[in-house]
C-alpha cells in the first residue's frame, strides 16, 4: 500500500514496488493510453553517473494530452512552464521508491485559471489512477 502526501503543489506517493517495476508500469500506462504522447524520458542518475557524480535512480517522465493542456495554455500561456505533466520516480539514499507529480489544482490556481477545474479533475483521475497503480 501507499501513502499519499500532497505539500507546495507536489503530490507524492511512496511506493511498495521496486524502482524499475515503478517506473515501467508508469510507462506501459501512458504508453497504452492513445490520448497521452510520452514526449520525453530524462534519466538524472545516468545524467549524473556521466559526469563523475552520484544520485540514486531518478528518472522524469514528460506526457501530455493537447486536448486538455491547449484550453490551459489558450487561458494562461505561463502554465506552458509547468506543462506538459510530469512524473517523477526516484529513490532515496535507503532504497526507499517514491513517485511525485504536480497538482493539477495547484497548477491552475498558480497560473490563475478559473473555471476549469472539469479539466483539472480529469487530469487529476488519471495521474492518480496511474499513481496508484504504479504504487501498489
Amino acid at each position: 500500500m501507499s501513502d499519499k502526501e500532497t505539500s507546495q503543489g507536489l503530490v507524492q506517493l511512496t511506493s511498495a514496488q521496486s524502482f524499475e517495476k515503478t517506473y515501467q508500469i508508469v510507462r506501459d500506462a501512458l504508453e497504452n493510453n492513445p490520448k497521452i504522447g510520452i514526449l520525453a524520458e530524462i534519466d538524472h542518475s545516468s545524467n549524473a553517473k556521466r559526469v563523475g557524480l552520484e544520485l540514486p535512480r531518478t528518472k522524469l517522465i514528460l506526457f501530455g494530452n493537447p486536448n486538455l493542456g491547449t484550453p490551459l495554455m489558450q487561458l494562461s500561456r505561463t502554465i506552458a512552464i509547468d506543462l506538459p505533466q510530469k512524473i517523477l520516480v526516484w529513490e532515496d539514499i535507503d532504497g526507499k521508491v517514491f513517485l511525485t507529480y504536480n497538482d493539477p489544482d495547484y497548477l491552475l490556481k498558480r497560473h490563475h485559471i478559473a473555471n476549469k477545474n472539469d479539466i483539472a479533475e480529469m487530469i487529476s483521475n488519471a495521474l492518480s489512477s496511474i499513481s496508484k497503480k504504479a504504487t501498489q
